[in-house]
């Protein structure tokens, strides 16, 4: 089973700065489409569902990136999201963004699920959860979190 979800990404206009290059913040915002486009398409779980009804939020509360050389207009990157840990409460995530074999930056991110209505964190609905463990790299251990 593949346990990255993968997404090209067209670097646009109005991802670049006068340079002609990603902006680095743009990063961002393309990582947090790929986070949506993996809960509705991989983990099959309606993101905006998951926001607007249920009213559970997955904010980035640890984030660690490393830009390793510049984007430019024109080229698509390969966008790939790995779960390198799920606890109880949070997802911990891997993202790397690369053109051909070359790596243009990376991002560790830790995503914690809360209530939308409290702003506090909440554990990881079941069926959230249940979907995370096709991702997770000890699909056990989601269980023995849980517990």
């Amino acid at each position: 089973m593949n346990t990255t979800f993968e997404r090209p990404v067209r670097v646009r206009f109005q991802h670049c700065d006068p340079a002609g290059i990603v902006f680095f913040p743009q990063y961002l915002v393309m990582t947090n489409a790929l986070v949506e486009d993996w809960f509705n398409e991989g983990l099959r779980i309606d993101y905006a569902q998951m926001i607007a009804q249920r009213r559970i939020g997955l904010p980035i509360v640890k984030l660690d990136c490393e830009f390793s050389r510049p984007s430019q207009m024109g080229e698509t990157i390969t966008l790939s999201l790995t779960v390198t840990k799920v606890g109880r409460r949070s997802i911990n995530l891997e993202i790397v963004g690369r053109h051909g074999n070359e790596t243009r930056f990376s991002a560790k991110q830790v995503l914690v699920t809360t209530s939308l209505e409290s702003g506090t964190s909440i554990d990881i609905p079941d069926d959230i959860a249940s979907a995370l463990a096709r991702f997770a790299p000890q699909p056990e251990s989601i269980e023995a979190h849980r517990s």
